[in-house]
């Protein structure tokens, strides 16, 4: 959109973003998994329906892009006006597809697993992702290989729904296969009502917990500013490659692929090492620093244009993400309680996609920013002005980490917990 569309940096950023904006939706799916079983489950159900719909949505993206594309060569209005509010839309319904799909498989992973379990767990389902991005980014790469110096919008359009068709058959048959026999079916009641787990609370409940502890508040602003760090630059990095590093289409794609080894060697590294010897708050820091510094060796590999460099950089940053996102997703699930496990995830999932669009929003109109502003000749000033706020950002995560205590958290939603379940006894 940025590159070969011409789109404006605001507009790519903003449409991005409302996938984010209906992040609130993730508690509501959470407390309706936990509280309203599909088929005799809890879980399975949610997590296949969301994913049928993002496939499907995804698959429509593309040519909805290249009719915003035509519209904004040609101006015409109120033409533009709608093709710029379906492509928001079409992002907020995926977004909400995204929502039902992985807040219910989250709470699956807390289903199935104990607290000593979960560094192992959250290793393993976080470096097979790795491996999808990796391989995706292979794929991209190698796929799109053809249309390197290619501008013709029809050639593109025809070649990247083909592609995205591909995709979304495939993402779908593995989840099939790999949520199968994944959860139980609920044994049904001799009343005839529908099957609820035992130890389902209400939403009302489940807002009371959440809000039981000033210890929420505190971790999920650091969430924020945690993702915030890792994908403030998200929506114009595969620019950075291509305008100041001269990268073509199939390379700046790649990226994400040198990216994802340092991730995966990240979560490999602190789930079966960092994490048992430091510890889960001791890594979550580490990992901040890290991401800061890989962002100031960002801003340098700008200045230098060499490609190895930047290639180097971005497998630090992965292997930055890798150990940050390990610790700060054990220290997730350890605030999470099972009686509202899909209603806490939900609300952790809220501030981490709260920060994605606000990431795209931000990250697409500093972009736009710099591009005004007297940042010195050529096109490096307005992306190291992207990742100079990304970097404070980075710094003002690591400062709000030392505030989070697990051991208040638990102690204020165990004892909101007691309540809670007095009400219901009467």
């Amino acid at each position: 959109m940025l590159s070969e569309l011409d789109f404006p940096g605001l507009l790519v950023g903003g449409a991005l973003a409302f996938e984010q904006f209906v992040a609130p939706s993730r508690v509501l799916f959470g407390q309706i998994s936990d509280a309203h079983p599909l088929a005799s489950r809890h879980r399975v159900p949610y997590v296949l329906i969301g994913t049928a719909a993002f496939c499907l949505l995804a698959v429509l993206s593309v040519p909805l892009i290249f009719q915003v594309g035509r519209l904004l060569q040609d101006g015409s209005q109120p033409g533009l006006a709608l093709g710029i509010a379906a492509l928001c839309g079409l992002f907020a319904l995926y977004g909400l597809a995204i929502s039902i799909a992985t807040t219910p498989y989250l709470a699956l992973v807390i289903d199935r697993t104990s607290e000593q379990e979960r560094p192992r767990a959250v290793s393993i389902i976080w470096c097979m992702l790795t491996v999808g991005i990796v391989i995706g980014a292979v794929s991209i790469g190698v796929s799109l290989r053809s249309l390197d110096g290619v501008s013709d919008p029809v050639v593109l359009q025809a070649v990247l729904s083909r592609f995205m068709t591909i995709v979304a058959a495939a993402v779908m048959l593995l989840t099939v296969v790999a949520t199968w026999g994944m959860e139980s079916p609920l044994r049904e009641r001799s009343d005839g009502l529908p099957a609820r787990r035992e130890d389902a609370i209400g939403l009302r409940q489940s807002w009371t917990l959440i809000t039981s502890s000033r210890q929420v508040l505190i971790f999920f602003s650091f969430l924020i500013l945690f993702t915030l760090a890792l994908f403030l630059q998200d929506p114009v990095l595969e620019s950075y490659g291509a305008q100041v590093f001269a990268m073509p289409i199939a390379a700046t794609a790649q990226l994400n692929a040198f990216w994802g080894v340092g991730t995966l060697v990240g979560l490999l590294l602190a789930g079966l090492w960092v994490v048992p010897v430091m510890g889960k708050m001791a890594t979550a820091r580490l990992g901040c620093q890290l991401i800061a510094l890989s962002l100031l060796l960002l801003l340098v590999a700008g200045l230098t244009a060499k490609i190895p460099f930047l290639q180097a950089v971005m497998v630090l940053f992965g292997l930055a993400a890798g150990i940050g996102t390990n610790s700060a997703l054990c220290l997730m699930l350890d605030l999470t309680l099972p009686q509202a496990a899909g209603t806490f995830v939900g609300v952790w999932g809220l501030a981490q996609a709260l920060s994605r669009a606000i990431g795209k929003l931000l990250g697409g109109g500093l972009y736009d920013i710099g591009r005004s502003l007297p940042l010195g000749d050529g096109p490096y000033g307005p992306f190291a002005l992207v990742l100079g706020v990304e970097l404070l950002v980075a710094l003002a995560a690591l400062v709000l980490l030392a505030r989070v205590n697990v051991r208040q958290f638990r102690e204020d939603t165990s004892r909101s917990l007691s309540q809670v379940l007095e009400l219901e006894l009467g």
